[in-house]
């Protein structure tokens, strides 16, 4: 298998899959617990705060709250920020999110609450001044991601942050894609709330967390007992969070190697596609994106059919989000984008990972071509038939 989705998600390396092992079998307390088999547990809680905090360059561990992932920590930070009493009932985002910001903003406005979505550009680029012109004194919250999970595009986080601040309101980051390949630290950023997932980058699925900067008025999500302060209910997937804290030890030393290599891979892997290939397109600024992704309108291609025949070579990739799979529509994201259904339905997304080689690129490459020239010949087939002769 040559797997070219690593935005979907990523294979866990030894030294997580290691980290990860001791709480399954031995070290299974519940670390609430107050007897020794819940301290050594809880011990393991305050290690992987650590490691978070100090990826995201967060001031204190205590802003680190552990989530089942980005979905539920998108949903936390957006509700918290509606419910505290303020009387704001304004959230404003993009028109290019992750679905679980989308929904989320969609289902509180069935309960009065005002969703503000602003568009983009061709290149997937949001107009700061429209920004700043949906600010009002009843915005809650913004809500806009570090990097599109489909086009790999990446906001200028601190700017909008700064023009966010200026206005007193609360700014949230959805970051599951920016961690793990883009540099930042929240020391510097003017950010309230951020979510991250650590199956992006390493780490299980089903773990993740919410920052919430200290004095950010916070109301949590779940009720019930009293664990990550008071601030997310529920027992702890400790084998999830021991795997998140390594997957971020680990990427504090490999980051910079990895970063270059897959940004290398992508871009010989996208050149040679459009030199080799004629009428494919690249989704989403060029320069300003995530080293890994690529994504690619290939003109008079039906894009699951491609992805069929890839799939059948043991070659991974995909049309979109993986958590919209299935989906009949064509991606909301390049939509937003000024694409035409019919463009948006040939896009594939390419997203490399550290474990991908040059031979794999070259073979992809090879069936790349092969498969666009099949399709592309089926549909002007079936655009124009050929004449029968009695």
């Amino acid at each position: 298998m040559i797997y070219l989705d690593y935005n979907a998600t990523t294979p866990v390396p030894p030294e997580v899959f290691e980290a990860m092992e001791p709480f399954w079998r031995e070290l299974y307390g519940n670390p609430s617990s107050i007897h020794q088999g819940g301290e050594r547990v809880a011990r393991q809680l305050r290690r992987s705060r650590r490691e978070v905090a100090s990826l995201l360059g967060a001031h204190e561990e205590s802003e680190i709250v552990f989530t089942s992932g980005g979905t539920e920590s998108n949903n936390a930070a957006l509700r918290s920020a509606v419910s505290q009493g303020t009387g704001k009932r304004r959230i404003v985002t993009t028109a290019v999110e992750h679905s679980s910001i989308l929904k989320t903003a969609r289902a509180l406005r069935e309960e009065g609450i005002e969703m503000i979505t602003l568009p983009v550009s061709r290149e997937g680029e949001l107009d700061q001044e429209r920004l700043r012109e949906s600010l009002t004194e009843d915005t809650a919250l913004v809500s806009v991601m570090m990097a599109n999970n489909e086009t790999g595009v990446i906001f200028p986080i601190e700017e909008i942050g700064q023009v966010i601040r200026e206005k007193g309101i609360l700014f949230h980051v959805d970051a599951v894609q920016g961690v793990g390949k883009v540099s930042f630290s929240l020391a510097r950023l003017p950010i309230d709330f951020l979510s991250l997932s650590a199956h992006k980058f390493g780490g299980p699925k089903g773990s993740g967390a919410l920052y919430i900067r200290k004095g950010t008025p916070f109301r949590p999500l779940l009720f019930g007992g009293s664990q990550e302060r008071g601030r997310r209910a529920g027992t702890e997937n400790v084998p999830a969070i021991a795997g998140l804290g390594a997957a971020c030890q680990r990427l504090q030393r490999v980051f910079l190697e990895e970063t270059e290599k897959v940004r290398e891979l992508r871009d010989d892997f996208e050149d040679s596609v459009l030199v080799r290939i004629p009428g494919v397109a690249v989704n989403g600024n060029r320069l300003n994106r995530l080293p890994n992704t690529s994504n690619l309108a290939f003109e008079g291609v039906d894009a699951e059919a491609l992805l069929i025949l890839l799939d059948q070579e043991g070659i991974c990739a995909s049309s979109g989000s993986a958590c919209l799979s299935g989906a009949p529509e064509p991606s909301h994201v390049l939509k937003a984008m000024g694409l035409s259904d019919r463009e948006a339905k040939s896009s594939v997304r390419f997203s490399f990972g550290p474990e991908n080689t040059s031979e794999e690129v070259g073979k992809v490459l090879e069936l790349l071509e092969r498969f666009v020239n099949r399709l592309r010949e089926i549909e002007l087939e079936e655009q124009h038939p050929h004449s029968v002769i009695p």
